[in-house]
């Protein structure tokens, strides 16, 4: 019997280590091949403020936002860490997980500091339109400084890795690509064809042609946008063709229906302003997976889908409109839609997926007036800068000290200011105080005066991470919350504010247990995150943290 016991025992550690030798080789060849998904696929909605995803849930079918909820990894707290929330400085955000002082996107547009010109955010007068003429098609992403996580992705595998941007707006589809994106196509008006620069290829690819000759855009431009449901319906909504709202460039109507149809072949402009916008770049991103082969090759792909209309629209008819509420049932369709065609091309659980968006927005100002809320609206940019004119013109005696106000900045024109031989620090005092006594300001500074500015720490260091010498304005201002820049209806965004910089965050499929968290984490740990997934080095202007949620 003590034998019996001792061969037993003998047996029994024989095969434990065996089995440890055994899990030991697995582990080794586990590590020699790290698992990757087939492809990434960033969705950047525009103006998605976060609480979209739950003002609307009830209505949302079970596989577009609601799948994503329950199935994916929700950061309910993910917040903006800069100023100005704006499209071209969230979408490199996401993609760089740096801020305009390390990027350079200090906002859609800024003034070069060293001559003085005006520079929109991925204009390049050294490319040439593809697809299309004239100024919209020459466009590039020159001015970007720092490295995107598709640009790292294609230098961890020696340039296998294929990365592609896609959007309406040409900076929502040329920033997330990055420098060294194989492609990025946007939208143009002319035509309503899908165009891109020389910056990436000398002509468009035979599959671009033949979708932009179908004239796909002409059969959404047909169909009038009304309601998707019973007007009844939408009780989350102020009334239809209410006096907050603006109108369409074409359609001047602010009441469903909107039509599009007399614009066919003039001008296709108004399209942006149409949910169908969203439809039709889903659209063409499926094409482009299917003719671009992505996800079928060795190395992971990378796809960087924006959805422009859900801005256009907000800023139009504003969060509270019908409008929006439609919008957003319809993009639920279409979301579901993708995620079925990225089952059936990749397999569930081969395809990484997040959505996020590039910055939110606040109600109509005159809306919350009449709700007897505080807000209201400056006279525009160009109203405040003739003001500071008139004002310095009057103290100085010299026209045109002022020459821009952009992103809640104000510009000198130094050429002016050292050639009358002023002295620039009493200007910006005059300045400074003008603003401060303003009743729609907060605060307002002089940036080279920026340690003495008292204020909360957290909002001096949102100015401090957009803030880059060579591109940012010489004095900020801060309006009241729900104060926009607006002339008079609709909306504006680019604050402090948490309608502009508390943003949706979810993660998707490949290694992403279901889950959430009310956490505080940030735009910019997006891309460190994938770099962790992805075992490659972060883009090299980084400064967010790996989301260990995710991670781990």
């Amino acid at each position: 019997m003590k034998m019996q016991r001792f061969y037993l025992l003998t047996g029994f550690i024989m095969f434990l280590c065996f089995t440890n030798v055994k899990a030991q080789k697995k582990t080794l060849t586990e590590s020699a091949g790290i698992e990757k998904p087939k492809i990434i696929i960033g969705l950047v909605v525009d103006q998605m403020r976060w609480d979209y995803l739950y003002r609307f849930y009830n209505r949302y079918s079970n596989g577009g936002f609601k799948r994503l909820l329950q199935k994916g990894f929700n950061f309910n707290n993910t917040l903006i860490p800069y100023a100005p929330a704006v499209t071209a400085v969230g979408h490199a955000s996401i993609y760089t997980g740096s801020v305009g002082a390390i990027n350079g996107m200090v906002g859609n547009s800024w003034m070069e500091r060293a001559d003085g010109s005006y520079m929109y955010c991925v204009q390049d007068k050294l490319v040439t339109g593809v697809g299309a003429d004239g100024l919209s098609a020459k466009m590039s992403p020159r001015n970007l400084l720092s490295t995107t996580i598709g640009d790292e992705l294609r230098l961890a595998t020696n340039f296998k890795s294929r990365v592609f941007g896609i959007s309406l707006k040409d900076r929502g589809g040329i920033i997330p690509a990055g420098r060294s994106g194989n492609a990025a196509y946007w939208f143009d008006d002319n035509s309503g064809s899908w165009i891109t620069s020389s910056w990436y290829m000398p002509q468009l690819p035979s599959w671009v042609n033949t979708f932009n000759s179908s004239r796909k855009i002409d059969s959404f431009m047909l169909r009038d946008w009304d309601l998707l449901y019973e007007r009844s319906s939408y009780v989350q909504s102020v009334a239809d063709n209410n006096t907050f709202e603006k109108s369409m460039i074409y359609d001047t109507s602010r009441s469903f229906p909107h039509t599009y149809k007399k614009m066919i072949g003039k001008n296709y402009a108004d399209f942006r302003y149409s949910p169908y916008g969203n439809t039709y770049t889903l659209d063409f991103s499926t094409r482009l997976i299917e003719m671009e082969k992505l996800g079928t090759g060795t190395q992971t792909d990378m796809l960087c889908i924006s959805l422009s209309s859900t801005d256009y629209i907000g800023h139009i008819f504003g969060p509270n409109s019908m409008e929006v509420e439609d919008t957003y049932l319809r993009l639920d369709k279409d979301l579901q839609q993708f995620l079925i065609f990225l089952d059936k091309k990749f397999g569930a659980g081969n395809y990484l997926f997040f959505l996020s968006a590039d910055h939110g927005a606040p109600p109509v100002p005159d809306f919350m007036k009449e709700n007897k809320m505080s807000a209201g609206h400056l006279n525009g940019y160009y109203g405040l800068m003739d003001s500071l004119n008139k004002l310095t013109l009057e103290k100085f005696g010299v026209r045109k000290i002022v020459k821009r106000v952009l992103e809640y900045q104000v510009y000198l024109d130094n050429k002016i200011i050292d050639s009358s031989k002023l002295n620039i620090r009493e200007i910006k005092n005059v300045i400074v105080k003008y603003l401060k006594d303003h009743r729609d300001v907060v605060n307002a500074f002089d940036y080279e005066n920026f340690h003495n500015v008292i204020m909360p720490v957290e909002i001096k260091e949102m100015f401090a991470k957009g803030y880059f010498y060579n591109r940012s304005g010489d004095i900020q201002f801060q309006l009241k919350p729900n104060y926009t820049d607006v002339t008079s209806k609709g909306t504006e965004h680019g604050t402090v504010y948490k309608y502009d910089t508390h943003i949706p965050l979810i993660w998707y499929g490949w290694k992403i247990k279901p889950g959430k968290t009310s956490r505080e984490v940030y735009m910019t740990d997006i891309a460190p995150t994938i770099a962790a997934m992805l075992n490659i080095q972060m883009p090299n202007g980084s400064i967010g943290k790996v989301l260990p949620e995710i991670v781990n």
